[in-house]
This record gives structure tokens, C-alpha cells and sequence, in this order.
């Protein structure tokens, strides 16, 4: 269940969260009706079917929120609805007005929902009350809201916004990659972006690469700077950060893993409990480090 992305969002540390198991249940996950597209809410983060909507260790809250979405291949209305304007074309000898069409497309939706194919989802979030941080696992900045929108329906209130660096994080990444000493603990990957700093400039993307040689020299020295930037915490977590402050491609290493080994059995909700530990515990360090090099500002 380690999280493969980070999208982060800050909120008070002093938010009471003393009700939150006796509000998630109004907010749960109801299956999708029949003429509805979707459904959102929270399910129990051990699976579908597990008892409790969050699990709680120390100041580490895992809430799961589960979707269901319709299937509509809009290829399929779409040849539908070119048929039935066909038809009433042959008939009055017309083509259909912009009224007539809308009217058609959304009687065909209502007579095809309750027939669709439901597609079930997921989407994780680790809260940490000690440093007042949301991560929601997921690259989409507007995946990541929902979460935090369902987190809110269900508190009545949420003040969480996103984070937000008060010195320009692609100007730190750049000074990282020309030589500038990193945070205790960060060691540079082999992955960048680096883009002219004029909108519509140059773009080039590098992988499998040494950031500190000579090529990406010249390339700033041209100019351009660093927005994506591959970087390791100790030998634990490797990740890519973004000048849009989110991580991607989260990877727990040996350092991380190998602590399984003794605790892994044929429990899986203890497994999954274990290996929430371990990954609540890397990713407030992770936070740590970034808040201090990039200046993270606090919620208030």
C-alpha cells in the first residue's frame, strides 16, 4: 500500500480531529445510483468489505475515499445520437435544432446509466497532525482536491490549502544541480526537466543521466532551470519533486523494505498496518526536509 505519489496540502496542527470516527460514517462510500455518473466517499483503508473508515497510529491518520463512475464510452452516445438526428432529418425533412440535439443526448444518458458498466476506485490520504500536512496519493492536483473535498464534507470543515514555498522551488532545484550544497540527508538522481526560463522556451528532459556533468552545465548557462528533479532521502526514498511542489514516482527502497522482512505473515490487515508505519514515518521526514529547503509556509 506504500503511496506512489504526493500531493500535499497544509492545515492547521491544532484542527480537533477527536470526532472524526463518529462523522466518516455519514460520509461513506453509497453505491452509485442508477441515473447517477458517479459516487464518492470514504471506505475502510484495509479494503472494501473491512471494518472501521480510518485507521490512527500516534499523530498518522490513513483515510481511503472509494469512487464508483459510470462507464459512458462517449463514442457510444455519440453514434447513438447521430442515428436518432438521422432519422428525425429523414422524417421532417430538417436538421434538428441545438435544443432538440441537447434534449436527445440527455434522454439517451438517462436510458443508458442504469445499463453502464460501474468502475470502482480508490484514493489514499495520510494525515499527519504533528506537522499539519495532508498527502493524498496521486500526481492530479484535482484528484487530490476531491480527497480533501470529501475530508471536508465529512469535518463540516477543512481549512487545508496547498502548499505553498516562499522561495521559487525551481530556482532551489537549479542551485542543487549546479553545486550548491543539498539538505542533510538528499542525494541527487539521475532524472531531470530543466526549461528556458521564457514561457514557450526549450524543454529538455533528461533520464539516466549524471545532473552534474557537463552537458547539463551548459544547459544552464544558456539559461535554462531546473522543474523537475529526481532526488534520494538517505538510501530509504527516491522521488521526483516538482516545481509545482508535487512528488511523483515515490519509491520505497531497501532501507525501508527490508524492515518488512521480520514483520511480514499471513495477517494481512497487520502487514498493511505495519507497512503504514513505515511509510507515515518516511514521508514526515521527507516533509521535514522539503519544508525547511524550500520554505514552506505554515497554516495558520
Amino acid at each position: 500500500m506504500f503511496f506512489r505519489n504526493l500531493t500535499l496540502f497544509r492545515f492547521a496542527p491544532t484542527l480537533d480531529f477527536s470526532q472524526l470516527d463518529e462523522l466518516l460514517p455519514e460520509a461513506a462510500l453509497k453505491p452509485v445510483g442508477p441515473l447517477e455518473l458517479s459516487s464518492r466517499g470514504f471506505i475502510s483503508p484495509f479494503g472494501r468489505g473491512e471494518d472501521g473508515l480510518s485507521h490512527r497510529v500516534n499523530d498518522a491518520i490513513w483515510l481511503s475515499v472509494g469512487s464508483e463512475d459510470k462507464i459512458l464510452p462517449g463514442a457510444v452516445v455519440n453514434d447513438l445520437l447521430a442515428r436518432k438526428l438521422e432519422d428525425i432529418e429523414a422524417k421532417e425533412g430538417r436538421k434538428p435544432s441545438g435544443r432538440t440535439r441537447k434534449r436527445l443526448k440527455d434522454d439517451l444518458l438517462m436510458e443508458l446509466l442504469p445499463r453502464a458498466f460501474v468502475k470502482p476506485s480508490r484514493t489514499d490520504a495520510l494525515l499527519d497532525l504533528e506537522h499539519g500536512f495532508v498527502a493524498v496519493d496521486s500526481s492530479s492536483r484535482k484528484s487530490a482536491e476531491n480527497v480533501v473535498s470529501e475530508i471536508r464534507r465529512a469535518l463540516g470543515s477543512f481549512p487545508a490549502l496547498p502548499l505553498n514555498a516562499e522561495v521559487a522551488p525551481r530556482s532551489v532545484m537549479t542551485g542543487w544541480i549546479a553545486g550548491e550544497p543539498l539538505p542533510e540527508g538528499l542525494s541527487l538522481g539521475e532524472e531531470c526537466e530543466l526549461k528556458d526560463a521564457m514561457d514557450g522556451g526549450a524543454v529538455v528532459k533528461c533520464q539516466n543521466q549524471d545532473l552534474q556533468s557537463d552537458e547539463i552545465a551548459k544547459h544552464l548557462e544558456a539559461g535554462k532551470q531546473v522543474t523537475r528533479l529526481a532526488l534520494t532521502l538517505d538510501d530509504h526514498v527516491s522521488f521526483v519533486l516538482g516545481e509545482d511542489l508535487i512528488i511523483r514516482k515515490l519509491k520505497f527502497l531497501d532501507g525501508v523494505v527490508d524492515q518488512l522482512e521480520n514483520s511480514e505473515g499471513d495477517d494481512r490487515r497487520a502487514e498493511l498496518d505495519t507497512r503504514f508505519v513505515l511509510m507515515a514515518g518516511e514521508v514526515k521526514r521527507l516533509f521535514i526536509v522539503l519544508e525547511n529547503a524550500l520554505k514552506l509556509s505554515k497554516a495558520e
